[in-house]
């Protein structure tokens, strides 16, 4: 297949104005203070609804998958459904991001921006959004073929959402966080994947992107203890090729130098006392 290139971009979508925006919408040099990592149980509970609803919003964009279908549809449909059920898209006006969602086909990595371009037969898309509801956000991606999608493009999909089921599995209140990079890397590693290392996942509440880091390769020196009450995402991005990337000059585009196809899977949890609960499920 020819390189992803960028397309034309639509006008922005609205937001009624009886839905609550996060205080970062267009203030591009905000920055978010994030408090606790740590989270009470009515804070749990409105990310629960948050992530439920962030959820569903995939599978109904996924849904529309096909052939021919824009990305710029995915984003709409993505962005009605949010609307419908009183959340506001966290990606809409961060950073001066103009879209609902991330839409990432092929060797784009991530923070891939809705556009004209019709999806190809083959085509490996990783749909990322994440909805502001009730004062707090709750995150997730997932990775579609559209059609008939090639056995290494299929192989890779599957294996990364196990990587991240294996970290996920690894979550306990006592252990350090470096546990969950070192189980995607060494099973990345089985597969000669590359796992990205610039984009990482990240504590989540009432902010969008606290400084809790986690990482999806093997970093003995992040020493963070997870406890109860914890709440951030897992998102490993793995590639057919090579991790290293750059950015397009819309500053936000994430794609591999060699072109090589990458998948990304994504779930906000909390730490409880015997595991993870995972915050972003119907």
């Amino acid at each position: 297949m020819n390189p992803i290139q960028p397309f034309p971009i639509t006008a922005r979508l609205p937001v009624p104005a009886r839905i609550a925006r996060p205080p970062y919408v267009d203030k591009p040099n905000y920055r978010e203070h994030g408090g606790s990592d740590i989270q009470d149980e009515a804070t749990i509970a409105a990310m629960r609804e948050a992530g439920r609803v962030a959820h569903l919003a995939i599978l109904e964009g996924a849904a529309a998958l096909a052939p021919g279908v824009t990305t710029d549809m995915i984003d709409r449909i993505i962005h009605q459904f949010i609307c419908d059920n009183g959340g506001y898209p966290s990606t809409l006006g961060y950073r001066n991001f103009p879209k609902s969602c991330c839409t990432s086909v092929n060797e784009v990595i991530c923070h891939g921006i809705p556009d004209l371009r019709p999806l190809e037969e083959g085509d490996l898309i990783k749909i990322d959004v994440t909805v502001f509801k009730d004062g707090v956000h709750g995150d997730n991606c997932m990775t579609f073929g559209v059609g008939q999608l090639d056995q290494a493009s299929t192989d890779l999909m599957i294996r990364t959402k196990e990587a991240m089921n294996r970290a996920i599995a690894a979550v306990r209140p006592g252990r350090q966080i470096n546990i969950i990079g070192r189980i995607i890397e060494n099973y990345a590693k089985r597969f000669g994947y590359g796992v990205v290392r610039d984009y990482i996942g990240h504590g989540i509440n009432q902010v969008f992107h606290s400084d809790l880091a986690i990482l999806h390769y093997d970093q003995p020196a992040l020493k963070t203890v997870m406890e109860e009450g914890m709440t951030f995402t897992i998102e490993p991005m793995l590639t057919l090729g090579d991790f290293h990337s750059h950015v397009w000059d819309d500053d936000w585009t994430v794609v591999t130098n060699d072109h090589s196809r990458c998948a990304q899977w994504e779930q906000t949890l909390v730490v409880r006392p015997h595991g993870a609960e995972i915050l972003t499920a119907p």
